[in-house]
């Protein structure tokens, strides 16, 4: 019976036992003892949503999100589809949420950028929060220029090891 009884708690000074006591680097970053992480230069997370190339780019203390939204049909492929496209793409920007913007780039591609302001040391759970709140705010946006006949974009800016 004795071996089904739990082992008492360790104690705390026990808990924090081999882990360092001095800031580590870690990639891009300088980890401190309490798990916050300073940026060293300008880190980029890059990782796919939706099929589409998505990028958090720590900079001067904020986060700037963006992702490949799709591209804008060629007049060649799908003519039909452009005027609703270009009607969008001349509307959305007003019925983003503030702080984000639309960007039509020279290939016809659509970019989606939003920015939040970092805290300073930025903790992991803090960046993956802030990059899972940008992606599940997208999908309203994405789902309104695939019904425009906006393309997907191809490529993907990463891959998540699963």
């Amino acid at each position: 019976m004795d071996a089904l009884v739990a082992p008492p708690p360790p104690e705390p000074a026990t808990l924090t036992a081999g882990l360092p006591e001095t800031p580590f680097p870690h990639g891009p970053f300088l980890v401190q003892p309490d798990g916050g992480m300073l940026p060293q230069g300008s880190p980029a997370l890059r990782f796919a949503w939706r099929g589409r190339p998505c990028e958090a780019r720590i900079t001067d203390g904020r986060l700037n999100l963006s992702a490949t939204a799709g591209a804008v049909p060629y007049t060649a492929e799908r003519a039909a589809d452009r005027p609703a496209v270009f009607a969008l793409i001349g509307a959305l920007p007003a019925e983003l949420p503030p702080g984000w913007q639309l960007r039509l780039l020279p290939d016809h591609r659509l970019r989606l950028e939003a920015a939040a302001a970092m805290p300073a040391p930025v903790t992991a759970i803090t960046l993956v929060a802030t990059m899972v709140r940008f992606a599940l705010a997208l999908d309203a946006y994405l789902d309104r220029l695939e019904l425009a006949g906006v393309a997907a974009a191809s490529g993907s800016a990463g891959t998540a090891k699963t």
